[in-house]
């Protein structure tokens, strides 16, 4: 009775792990199809809605196998970016993702549709030595009240070289992978100090 009552965990314990790797399919809210990693086979990119467990919306890269040719997940980053996801959510603060010409992944997120502070936000993602890091962090925010208390920000992570409202600055270089990818690393590097 012991055997089968430790099977029966194990099956369990089986089920219950290969639940949570699985996005169903109505959790799926933007897709992007590009080459991430220039083998000439197209890759695939998803934002997919949080579970009850996270806050934000997760990302989600695949990649295409060698052998078979199949999408095998590449990179998973959960609770990772902001936005409104329900079908009669705000207008406004809708995530996309895309792909680039160059390969890369552009993943944006916005606030245009409530309070004073609108802003937009844009991740850029590229493949560098088996990992997918942050290439780049732009962002742009405006107040509605005061339209002079406008400011833009683009951070290329890799280099350091920030240009800050039309002034150029420099940061620190980082290799920062999407799993571990903190909005407040571009905001400290535009100087916005969260």
């Amino acid at each position: 009775m012991k055997s089968l009552g430790c099977a029966l965990i194990l099956l369990l314990t089986a089920t219950t792990a290969r639940a949570e790797d699985t996005i169903a399919p109505s959790r799926i809210v933007d897709a992007a199809v590009g080459d991430w990693n220039k083998d000439g086979k197209p890759d695939l990119a998803l934002l997919v809605a949080p579970t009850p467990d996270d806050q934000a919306i997760g990302i989600y890269i695949y990649l295409r196998n060698d052998e078979h040719s199949l999408l095998k997940l590449a990179a998973s980053a959960p609770d990772k970016i902001w936005g409104s996801v329900a079908p009669d959510g705000v207008y406004g603060q809708e995530p996309s993702i895309a792909a680039l010409p160059n390969g890369s992944i552009a993943i944006a997120s916005q606030n245009d549709a409530i309070g004073r502070d609108r802003w937009h936000q844009t991740l850029t993602l590229a493949y560098r030595n088996n990992n997918f890091v942050v290439a780049g962090y732009t962002y742009d925010s405006r107040d509605t009240l005061e339209p002079d208390n406008s400011h833009s920000c683009d951070y290329n992570v890799l280099t350091g070289k920030v240009t800050k409202d039309g002034k150029t600055l420099k940061a620190d270089a980082k290799t920062v992978s999407i799993q571990d990818w903190q909005d407040d690393i571009g905001q400290k590097a535009c100087g916005n100090g969260q």
